[in-house]
């Protein structure tokens, strides 16, 4: 209950600002799991999600049903304590056991076999070398089943490349996307998250991202060189008034739009 003399911002969670701000799990299930069957011609149900903060995605993967299992990989330990307090202990013990969040690198975490593995809101920006991203990348194949399928976002476009800041209001927050710096010469970005409340209180840079901007091109060849034998783009469509429509299909070219983010694959 809020004190007279708290502010918004201080009674806030930013793991469920986060949460109710930048993820959308349900739909991204929904595209792997569609996405998986197109390819394989059968459904997942062993799935890794890395850089998996609170495990929104892995909890919501075990919701599908009692087949379904999920690991969750991050090193921040305070989120995943936040995790095992806010989301697992909500979980009945069956489920509870379908699910697993570890704390390890994933550059060092010991593979487990699975038919998904995914790496998004574009975690893997903290890999500044291609050294570094290959390694990854040669991870991740190794994690996966024989006909495992490996999904990412990216995103891009003119404004990626700009230092600027965009506010998105929600019902009880506005979200405030910031570049802070960009550098041509390396691509490397600084960029944060901050929440703004009715009641004129702010929680400035709940999150901070110190990323270099890859490019399609060479995330392609990277997952190619890690030993992947197909790398398909999926490039969202729009409708009548030009937004994105939240339908993303297979694209090898692309739109010179100001701001994209797209769904990549890699299938072993």
């Amino acid at each position: 209950m809020k004190s007279i003399d708290q502010s918004l911002a201080e009674i806030s969670d930013i793991y469920d600002l986060y949460e109710r701000s930048v993820q959308n799990v349900e739909h991204e299930i929904e595209f792997m799991q569609n996405t998986y069957q197109n390819l394989k011609g059968k459904r997942a149900y062993l799935y890794r999600e890395d850089f998996c903060g609170t495990a929104n995605s892995s909890c919501a993967w075990v919701d599908q049903g009692d087949t379904y299992y999920a690991s969750g990989i991050d090193n921040d330990g305070a989120v995943l304590n936040w995790t095992e307090n806010n989301r697992l202990s909500h979980l009945d013990n069956k489920t509870q056991k379908r699910i697993k969040v570890i704390e390890s690198d994933v550059l060092t975490m010991r593979p487990i076999e699975v038919d998904i593995l995914s790496a998004f809101n574009f975690s893997y920006f903290c890999f500044h070398t291609r050294d570094l991203l290959l390694s990854y990348f040669v991870r991740s194949f190794n994690t996966l089943k024989y006909d495992g399928v490996f999904f990412l976002d990216l995103f891009g476009g003119s404004e990626a490349h700009q230092e600027l800041t965009e506010k998105t209001e929600h019902d009880e927050f506005t979200y405030i996307w910031r570049q802070s710096k960009f550098h041509p010469l390396t691509n490397h970005i600084k960029c944060s998250i901050s929440y703004d409340f009715s009641d004129g209180s702010s929680i400035n840079d709940a999150f901070l991202y110190n990323w270099r901007l890859w490019s399609a091109p060479e995330i392609k060849e990277l997952l190619l060189q890690a030993g992947f034998k197909n790398v398909t783009f999926f490039w969202e469509g729009e409708d009548e008034e030009g937004e994105g429509n939240g339908e993303f299909t297979p694209n090898t070219t692309g739109e010179a739009d100001l701001a994209w983010v797209i769904y990549i694959t890699a299938e072993k």
